[in-house]
């Protein structure tokens, strides 16, 4: 009888470690007794061929019209519909349907954002009426005699950023997103990143805009009152919201301090309002590689998400694909909407929370989270004779830097925030004829591997002759023939120094993530001759450098053409001598998130 009650206990404890072995996956964790989530191959062969409604015209709740083309499968019946809304106009290169989607069985509705391309209204990026037009499309888009009522949202950088503000709003019939490189904070990520004015990128984007809403609409000849009415419209847009907001901004206005205006337009504002699953992509050059991560940090919590960041910038975002197991974009996003718009078990839950490429090893690698578990800090101090080591310097010394408003031409981080323009050329590469101008401190070469993932907090103290100072801080890979690749980046102007801790991420007791509020009413004073510490945020890397190769921080005084200051601050600035402070009173360093044994 005792041997009878042994097999029946060993049969009830097989069955129950059986039944937790097939317990699904969460986006985040894992069952016990599974295996490390990996990447497989998802496709599914072309169905349908492509028709395309051009100009559709879809009345808004308070009488616009926006305008549409649908891109649907040649056959009859109700498909899931994905939604993007771009203020490029869909007529351009920008505004193309998705017809790898739709072959294989899905609707693709792009719309022209309120004030651009054929739609009427006014653009004002993000603003609250287009937010709430992304209500109001998906419902139209659900209702639709083509639509089987389920919708999801795609689309990549503006067309990415609005999804969020879609999403928070809860449409009925909203099932999932699939942004790709999407922007976090409106301030901070892009337009002034460290208190300074974008150049690089934010003029440029502007014109793109406008220029777009300027062309004729493809239905001109056959409603030429509808034309007039709209392209009048956007050119009043033309000389209002692109003017003021550049000139607020350079001229030192309410718009070179964050507020009411980039709250709104921050989807990190948003994000614990959505109820989505979402797959985010992101780029370790991208103009938005501070936020990608971040938006996963605070999603991650609610709803399945997933985050994949590439080696690229934000004009190449995807190529490179397949690689290291890694699907296209194209594939991914079938795989996410086929399981959340048409319910087929794609086993999206075995996909890699985090899947990171590593720059210095050419890979893509996955990861269970971000930052990844196992983080810790690690110190790397500022020493005289240019360097750079674990051990903080043991006497006072500082190195000299004159404040002018046009280093960095030549360097890594112009190629970023021209989206890749200058990819071709050495400049992006190898960052030697920038440190030229640049107070630079190098380690000895390593003797092991090291792992760094994550943000990155910079302390520099420092004095200067001015009434204000900007540095820019630079991590480098110098390789052992001396070329020096910037991996990131961080910015500051010292009247905007002030630090909210309780918003920092701090790990270990040190700062590793500081947070400004970058407000007006935060500006402390620079006092020439006073020794002041600024905390920089440099934006979050996935990196390893190799043994043999050598770590640099790189101080410069500005960063052109990504950025300048607005107007006060320049003249505030201009040729003050900065002194960079270092030793046992002034232990500037940075923090990086490393991973695997101390040294």
């Amino acid at each position: 009888m005792i041997r009878y009650y042994r097999w029946i206990a060993w049969i009830t404890l097989f069955g129950v470690l059986l039944w937790a072995v097939q317990l699904p996956v969460s986006s985040t964790s894992r069952a016990a007794g599974s295996t490390e989530p990996r990447w497989e191959p998802y496709d599914r062969p072309a169905q349908f061929r492509v028709v395309v409604d051009k100009d559709i015209a879809i009345p808004m709740r308070d009488g616009i019209v926006l305008t549409a083309d649908v891109y649907r499968p040649d056959a009859p019946g109700r498909f899931p519909v994905i939604l993007t809304q771009t203020p490029y106009n869909k007529n351009g290169a920008l505004g193309q349907g998705n017809r790898y989607l739709v072959e294989r069985g899905y609707v693709h509705v792009v719309v022209d954002a309120r004030g651009t391309g054929g739609s009427q209204g006014t653009w004002e990026a993000f603003g609250p009426a287009e937010q709430q037009d992304g209500y109001d499309l998906v419902r139209w888009a659900s209702s639709q005699p083509w639509s089987n009522g389920k919708v999801g949202l795609w689309g990549a950088s503006y067309m990415a950023i609005n999804q969020f503000f879609t999403a928070a709003l809860h449409p009925p019939g909203l099932k999932a997103m699939f942004p790709i490189v999407p922007m976090g904070d409106a301030y901070r990520d892009i337009m002034m990143s460290g208190g300074q004015a974008n150049t690089g990128f934010i003029p440029l984007w502007m014109g793109l805009v406008t220029s777009g809403g300027l062309l004729p609409p493809t239905y001109t000849w056959n409603d030429p009152l509808r034309t007039g009415g709209v392209v009048i419209g956007h050119a009043g847009a033309t000389t209002n919201f692109p003017l003021n907001s550049i000139t607020s901004v350079y001229g030192g206005g309410d718009l070179a301090y964050d507020g009411p205006f980039y709250r709104m337009r921050s989807p990190l504002e948003v994000v614990d309002r959505v109820e989505v699953p979402v797959f985010i992509t992101g780029g370790l050059h991208d103009i938005f590689q501070r936020g990608e991560p971040l938006l996963y940090e605070r999603l991650k919590r609610r709803v399945p998400t997933k985050l994949l960041i590439g080696n690229w910038t934000h004009g190449d975002f995807g190529t490179g694909l397949p690689a290291d197991g890694v699907p296209t974009l194209d594939q991914i996003a079938l795989r996410w909407f086929d399981r959340y718009l048409k319910g087929i078990e794609t086993h999206v839950e075995r996909i890699p929370a985090v899947t990171q490429y590593v720059l210095g090893s050419g890979h893509f690698e996955t990861q269970r989270d971000w930052p990844g578990p196992g983080l810790r800090v690690e110190r790397w101090y500022l020493r005289e004779k240019s360097g750079l080591s674990r051990t903080p310097a043991e006497r006072e010394t500082a190195d000299v830097m004159v404040q002018q408003p046009i280093n960095g031409i030549c360097s890594g981080s112009t190629n970023q925030w021209t989206a890749g323009a200058i990819q071709a050329t050495p400049c992006a590469k190898d960052n030697r004829l920038t440190e030229a101008t640049e107070v630079t401190y190098t380690s000895p070469p390593l003797d092991r591997d090291l792992k760094v993932s994550g943000p990155i907090g910079a302390q520099v103290d420092l004095v200067t002759t001015a009434r204000e100072a900007v540095i820019s801080v630079r991590i480098t890979d110098v390789a052992p023939d001396g070329t020096s690749t910037e991996w990131t980046a961080g910015w500051l102007a010292a009247s905007l120094r002030k630090t909210d801790r309780a918003k920092s991420r701090v790990v270990d007791g040190e700062l590793l993530q500081p947070w400004h509020p970058y407000t007006r009413d935060s500006v402390l004073p620079v006092t020439p001759g006073e020794p002041i510490r600024l905390y920089v945020e440099i934006f979050p890397t996935n990196a390893v450098l190799k043994k043999g190769h050598r770590l640099r921080v790189a101080i410069g005084p500005s960063d052109f053409p990504h950025s300048i200051s607005p107007l006060p601050q320049a003249a505030h600035q201009l040729g003050g001598i900065v002194h960079i402070l270092h030793g046992p009173h002034h232990q500037s360093h940075v923090t990086l998130p490393v991973f695997g044994t101390r040294p």
